[in-house]
C-alpha cells in the first residue's frame, strides 16, 4: 500500500516520501508519525495514540511531540500556521486532513507536474520558466504579511502575461513559505529553471522591498534591486514594484537564456535554442552579426515553420538591418520583412512580444505609422511591462506627431527598468521626441547620451548630428556624420528616405537638410 497525496508518494514497505522522483529524507519517527496520520486520517489522534504508534507507549516530552508534528509538517510543505495537511484539534489531537489515494499495485500513475502558468501564445517552443517565491515578511506584523503575499501574487501575475516565461503557480510556490530551502532544491522540485525571492521590511513609516532573481541551477544571483516607498498608499507602491521587478526579470531571463545556448554546439539547437542565439546576436551591432542572426531565425522556421515569435524577430531584425544601413548589399525586398511581420501577427495575435516586434518591421519597412502605432498599442493593452515595447511605441507616437505623447511613453518604460539592456532605445527616443519639437539643445543633451551608451546606433548619431546644427556646433556635427560614415560607408543623404522609418514630412526634411549641411554626402538623385 502506497498513499498519493499533494505530489507526494508515501511507501511504508520501503519506507520512503518522495516528491514527485525526488526522496525527501526523514527521520525514523517522523516517518513513523506521518504514516500513522495518513494511515488512519479518519479520526483524530489523540497523543496517547502517537506514543503508542511511534514510541511504542514510552513516554516523552511535549517539545519532543511537538518538533516531530513541526517535523513532518515541513517535509510536506505544511506548517503550524496554515495546517493544510496536519491540522491540530485542540484538547483533542492531531488529524491529517489531506486528500489521499491508496495504491495497491507496484504500478504508479505519472504524477502532474506543478502547474506553470504560460501567456497565451501560438509559438510551439518550450521557454524558460520562474517560480516567485512568498515574500519575506521581516516586520513580522500580519498586515505586512499579507502586503508580501500580495506583492508576490502580483508578480507572479505579470510575470505570466509574458509569452517568451513559464511561470509557476501560486499554490506551488506558495508551499515554500516559511520553508528554509536551497534554491536548487526548489527549482528542481518546481521545474523552473529561475527563483525569484525577496523581503519586505517596515520602518519609520516607510516599507522596503527587496528582490533577487537567481539561476536555479547553479545558484548564482543574476539580478537584485531595493524599493523604497511610502506606506500611505501601499498599493500605488505594490503596482510600482510589480512593474518594475517585471519590466527587469523578462530580458534578463531571455538574455541569460540566450547567453546558454550561445555556447552550445550549434548541432544540438532546436527551434527556440536557434531563436535565442539569434536574439542574443543583437549585442555585436554590426552586420555580419545581423546576417547570422538571420540564419537562425531562419532556420528556426525551418525547424518549426509556425514558430511566430522567430518570425516576428525575423522581421523586426530585418528592420533594424534596413534602418542600420546593412540591408544595403542584399538583393531581398523589403516588403519580405513586413510579410514575415503580417504572418506572425495572423499565428499569434495576443503574443505582445510578437506585436511590438512585428510593429517595429512595418514601421520601418512598410512605412506605415499608423498601423504600427496601433499594434504597438495593442502589445502594450496585453502587457504594459515591457520597457523596449513601450520605449519602441514612443518613438512611434513621436513620429506620427505626437510627441509629448511619445516621450511620456519613453519615460515611462525608462521608470519600468532604469537598467534595460539596449538603454541607447529609449535615450534616443527622447532625443527624437525633442527634434520632432524644434527644441534641439534638449536633443543634444539626449542623443549624446545614447551615443555613449552604443556609438553603432545610427539613429543616435543622426539624431545627435542633426541636434548639434540645430545648436549652430556645426563643427561637432560634422565630427558625428565621420562616424556616421565608419558604421555605415555608404549613407548618403539619398538614401535617408528608405533608411528612415515613417516619420512626418517636416522632420524627414529636418533630417536631410540638416545632415547634408553637416557633410553627409549626397548620392545619387
Amino acid at each position: 500500500m502506497r498513499y498519493l497525496f499533494d505530489d507526494f508518494v508515501l511507501d511504508p514497505d520501503r519506507r520512503e516520501l518522495r516528491r514527485n522522483d525526488d526522496l525527501i529524507e526523514l527521520e525514523p519517527q517522523v516517518f513513523d508519525l506521518l504514516e500513522f496520520l495518513i494511515r488512519t486520517r479518519d479520526r483524530v489522534a489523540s497523543r496517547d495514540d502517537l506514543l503508542e504508534a511511534v514510541w511504542h507507549g514510552r513516554i516523552v516530552s511535549e517539545s519532543t511531540l511537538s518538533s516531530r508534528i513541526n517535523a513532518a509538517r515541513a517535509a510536506i510543505g505544511d506548517d503550524g500556521t496554515r495546517q493544510r495537511l496536519i491540522r491540530t484539534l485542540p484538547r483533542r489531537g492531531v488529524r491529517f486532513v489531506g486528500d489521499v489515494r491508496d495504491v495497491q499495485d507496484r504500478t504508479l500513475e505519472a504524477e502532474p507536474e506543478p502547474e506553470v502558468l504560460q501567456a497565451s501564445s501560438d509559438s510551439p517552443a518550450k521557454v524558460p520558466s520562474i517560480a516567485v517565491l512568498p515574500f519575506t515578511n521581516m516586520s513580522g506584523g500580519q498586515e505586512d504579511d499579507s502586503f508580501a503575499d500580495g506583492t508576490t501574487e502580483e508578480i507572479i501575475t505579470g510575470l505570466a502575461q509574458c509569452t517568451g516565461l513559464g511561470v509557476v503557480a501560486r499554490n506551488s510556490s506558495f508551499a515554500f513559505k516559511g520553508r528554509p530551502v536551497d534554491v536548487r532544491t526548489i527549482g528542481h522540485e518546481l521545474g523552473a529553471g529561475y527563483v525569484l525571492e525577496g523581503s519586505v521590511r517596515r520602518g519609520n513609516g516607510r516599507l522596503r522591498i527587496t528582490a533577487q532573481l537567481i539561476d536555479a541551477r547553479s545558484g548564482v544571483h543574476l539580478w537584485a534591486e531595493r524599493y523604497d516607498g511610502d506606506l500611505r498608499d501601499v498599493f500605488e507602491l505594490q503596482d510600482r514594484i510589480t512593474a518594475s521587478v517585471v519590466a527587469a526579470i523578462e530580458p534578463k531571463l531571455l538574455f541569460n537564456e540566450a547567453d546558454r545556448v550561445r555556447r552550445r554546439p550549434p548541432q544540438s539547437l532546436d527551434a527556440y535554442d536557434l531563436y535565442l542565439r539569434g536574439l542574443s546576436l543583437i549585442n555585436a551591432y554590426n552586420a555580419e552579426a545581423a546576417t547570422e542572426a538571420l540564419q537562425c531565425f531562419d532556420k528556426a522556421l525551418e525547424c518549426e515553420p509556425a514558430y511566430a515569435q522567430a518570425m516576428a524577430a525575423s522581421a523586426c531584425y530585418r528592420g533594424l538591418c534596413q534602418f542600420q544601413g546593412w540591408a544595403g548589399s542584399s538583393e531581398e525586398p523589403s516588403s519580405r520583412g513586413a510579410s514575415l511581420a503580417w504572418d506572425a501577427i495572423a499565428l499569434a495575435p495576443n503574443d505582445p512580444s510578437v506585436l511590438w516586434m512585428a510593429a517595429f518591421a512595418i514601421w520601418v519597412l512598410a512605412k506605415d505609422g499608423p498601423r504600427s502605432r496601433e499594434l504597438f498599442r495593442r502589445s502594450l493593452s496585453i502587457n504594459r511591462n515591457s520597457d523596449i515595447a513601450m520605449a519602441l511605441a514612443g518613438w512611434v507616437e513621436a513620429a506620427t506627431g505626437n510627441p509629448a505623447a511619445g516621450r511620456a511613453l519613453i519615460e515611462e518604460s525608462r521608470r519600468l527598468n532604469p537598467t534595460p539592456p539596449t538603454p541607447w532605445v529609449a535615450l534616443t527616443g527622447m532625443a527624437f521626441t525633442y527634434i520632432v519639437e524644434g527644441k534641439y539643445a534638449e536633443a543634444v543633451r539626449w542623443a549624446e547620451q545614447a551615443v555613449d551608451q552604443n556609438r553603432r546606433f545610427a539613429l543616435a548619431l543622426r539624431s545627435l548630428a542633426v541636434a548639434l546644427v540645430g545648436t549652430g556646433e556645426m563643427d561637432r556635427a560634422r565630427l558625428i556624420v565621420d562616424e556616421i560614415l565608419k558604421i555605415e560607408p555608404d549613407a548618403t543623404v539619398a538614401s535617408l528616405p528608405d533608411r528612415m522609418p515613417h516619420v512626418s514630412e517636416p522632420v524627414l526634411r529636418t533630417y536631410i537638410e540638416t545632415l547634408g549641411r553637416a557633410g553627409l554626402p549626397q548620392g545619387p538623385v
